[in-house]
């Protein structure tokens, strides 16, 4: 038998341990159910499978109980879980890397220009990665005779290898275990095909990950005057050939960015430049996985 008492401003109090326990948080607060339980209870019962989970939540958020963010990423953790390492790498052709007989002189430009934190150091190619450079290690070697102090040897860490086969959701666990950043994709034969980092993962869940390399302008093409022109490598070429009045064919490749790289035949590096019809390319800014924003010049 329970009894029920009133504390001071009326609220009734359940002294019944049973009616407490089934509530979650012990019986002070039957409000306080989290948001997957509120839903269950909505629909009368548990989701059957994934997608009918899915549109829970979805509905969920159109009666508001979140936002939209908070469903994209919802959605998002639902698509990793069906992605494999190969779907997100960074192919090993748009791999920046540093060569182990480099010297300090001779690193800094592609350290610089990318942009990147951490470095596949290769001794022979691609093939042969012996080790991974962090760009901050290499602080101390700034000023004086940096040169004739550095020996990369003294700084180099040890590389995570990873399959290309591995689901991205076990990967996401276990760099988060050891405190790993970036994984060197290996496929099936034992070759480097890729690379693979811890934004790639995070990007797949809550969207692109700008920082302060991406480009931050929102117009695809902007006119400087003087036949110049700033446009956003994702610019489709339809929209460019309007702009410019150029005429290049989309049949192979959707945007002038995919048109640029194909023509130079490797993923450009900022400052590379190359002339396709009438115009000159020009790369203003570019990382290891994809252009950005490009210079154009009517010739």
């Amino acid at each position: 038998m329970s009894h029920d008492s009133t504390e001071p401003g009326g609220r009734a109090v359940s002294s019944d341990p049973e009616r407490a326990a089934n509530t979650p948080d012990g019986g002070n607060n039957p409000s306080g159910r989290s948001i997957m339980d509120r839903l269950v209870h909505a629909i009368g019962g548990e989701p059957r499978d994934r997608e009918e989970l899915l549109e829970l939540v979805r509905d969920a958020q159109a009666r508001e109980v979140f936002d939209a963010e908070t469903l994209q990423m919802v959605e998002g953790v639902f698509h990793v879980v069906e992605l494999r390492v190969r779907d997100i790498m960074i192919p090993r052709g748009q791999m920046v890397v540093i060569e182990h007989d480099a010297t300090l002189e001779q690193m800094l430009p592609s350290i610089i220009e990318s942009g990147h934190s951490r470095f596949p150091v290769i001794n022979e190619d691609k093939d042969h990665v012996i080790g991974v450079l962090l760009a901050k290690d290499m602080l101390r070697y700034a000023g004086g005779d940096s040169d004739a102090d550095f020996k990369i040897d003294d700084i180099l860490r040890a590389a995570t290898f990873t399959p290309e086969s591995k689901r991205v959701n076990v990967l996401l666990r276990e760099f988060r275990t050891a405190r790993n950043h970036m994984a060197i994709v290996l496929d099936e034969y034992g070759g480097v095909c890729g690379l693979v980092t811890i934004e790639d993962v995070l990007e797949e869940i809550v969207g692109e990950i700008d920082d302060e390399h991406d480009s931050e302008d929102d117009l695809d093409i902007r006119v400087h005057g003087d036949g110049r022109y700033s446009v956003r490598a994702l610019t489709p070429i339809e929209d460019f050939n309007k702009a410019l009045g150029s005429d290049f064919a989309d049949d192979e490749f959707d945007t002038i960015g995919g048109l640029v790289m194909q023509h130079i035949g490797h993923m450009p590096r900022p400052g590379e430049s190359t002339v396709i019809g009438n115009c000159l390319f020009r790369v203003l800014s570019a990382d290891s996985r994809r252009l950005h924003l490009l210079q154009v010049t009517h010739t």
